[in-house]
Parts: C-alpha cells; sequence; structure tokens
C-alpha cells in the first residue's frame, strides 16, 4: 500500500515509521525545510512541497496512493489537503488530524475527510478507558461507514466470561476486531475466550454501542 503523509513532525514521522514496519510505502511532504530529514526515516520517500498546493499533490503522484493522512500541525492545511486528496486525485482513503477540538465538526466528508483523529478526544478516551470497567468508550469515528471504534473492558461480573467469542450473540454489524489482555494483542478467532478485565475493541454502528453495552456488562447498566 502507498501512503502519503502531510506534514513530517513528530507525529508525521511516528506514523511513517508504523507504516513502513508493516511494509507500506510512505512518501512523507512537508513545506518547511527544517523538516525534511530524511536519516529520521531513510526507508521513506521525502518531499519538499505544500500540501495545499494542486501542483504539489501532482508531484507528490497522488493519484497513485492509497491513503492521504494529513497530519500537520495547522488544521486549515489538513482540511485543504483531505479535500484536495479526495476531490482532485481521488485517494480511495484520507486520515485528518485535529489538532483543536473545537474544529473537529468540520472534518467530514464534506471536506474529504474519511476518518478524523483528534487527540485531545483520543487521550480523554484513555483517561476514561483506565477507571471504568463495563462502560463503552469511544476512541474514534468512521465517517464514511457510520461505524465507531469503540472500548469494553470486560466486567468480572459479564455473562460472558470465560466463553469463546464465537458463541457470543454480538449484535448485528458490530465486529469484534481486538482482544487486549496483559500487554498482548490476541486476535479474536471464534475460539478465543474473553476474560474479565480483557480490553475489548469493536468496530459498531453508533446507535448500537449502548445495546452492546448492556449485553456485555449488564450488572453495570441496571439490565
Amino acid at each position: 500500500m502507498r501512503v502519503a503523509i502531510a506534514g513530517a513532525g513528530a507525529v508525521g514521522r511516528s506514523v511513517a515509521r508504523e507504516l513502513i514496519g508493516n511494509g507500506h510505502e510512505v512518501l512523507l511532504i512537508d513545506k518547511d525545510p527544517d523538516s525534511i530529514k530524511p536519516e529520521r526515516v531513510p526507508n521513506a520517500e521525502w518531499l519538499l512541497a505544500d500540501s495545499c498546493e494542486l501542483s504539489s499533490l501532482e508531484e507528490a503522484r497522488l493519484q497513485h496512493c492509497d491513503v492521504v493522512i494529513a497530519a500537520t500541525g495547522d488544521d486549515k492545511a489538513n482540511l485543504v489537503t483531505s479535500l484536495l486528496a479526495k476531490t482532485e486525485f481521488g485517494v480511495p482513503r484520507t486520515v485528518g488530524r485535529v489538532n483543536h477540538p473545537n474544529n473537529e465538526w468540520l472534518f467530514t466528508e464534506a471536506w474529504g475527510v474519511d476518518v478524523n483523529v483528534s487527540t485531545p478526544r483520543i487521550m480523554s478516551a484513555l483517561v476514561e478507558e483506565a477507571v471504568t470497567v463495563g462502560d463503552l468508550v469511544r476512541l474514534f469515528t468512521f465517517r464514511q461507514g457510520n461505524a465507531n471504534l469503540v472500548e469494553l473492558t470486560l466486567p468480572e461480573d459479564s455473562p460472558f466470561v470465560g466463553k469463546p467469542s464465537g458463541l457470543i450473540p454480538f449484535p448485528d454489524n458490530c465486529a469484534l476486531v481486538t482482544i487486549l489482555r496483559d500487554g498482548q494483542v490476541y486476535t479474536p478467532d471464534a475460539e478465543q475466550p474473553v476474560e474479565a478485565g480483557d480490553e475489548l475493541l469493536f468496530v459498531v454502528p453508533a446507535d448500537l454501542e449502548d445495546q452492546l453495552e448492556r449485553m456485555l456488562a449488564p450488572g453495570t447498566h441496571g439490565g
């Protein structure tokens, strides 16, 4: 997969290293010469250019990218980059970094953003997740699919503790994608049991969140 990242600061470089480590091709774009540091991510392509300019994105061959990540520290630049990537180059998937929470409402399909990532929201969600067991925590929203990535820490009194995930009657269109346990990541195949204290990550439509929460942790929610 070919991925272009607009913004070669600490965030952009960290994402680039992760993607390269997973076998993807990465192009880092930044208009600030001081940010062009190929030695920091030697396996990436680098381009000194303004991602808000059409000519720069043409030079980056954005039409050949599967994903564009707008990860600069400027929300306006991230919106413009996402919009150009989607409307002018037909990039299948765009991810926009939200720096200021007040701007989050702008990061929608109308601006070409498929997924928005708000650092303050994720940080607050992680704080909630650390102190709540049995409560569903929304991590972020997939705009295109009207679904959310959510986390729930399974309480000890859940009726499904010890049962294989394949035997749990999750709501329709609700997918268990990962089980986090003791610092390890487990693939939720049908025979993998869930245990008290497991952090379960789901992709679920917003209107089914309450149903999922009541099913997995009925004692916590009076059900």
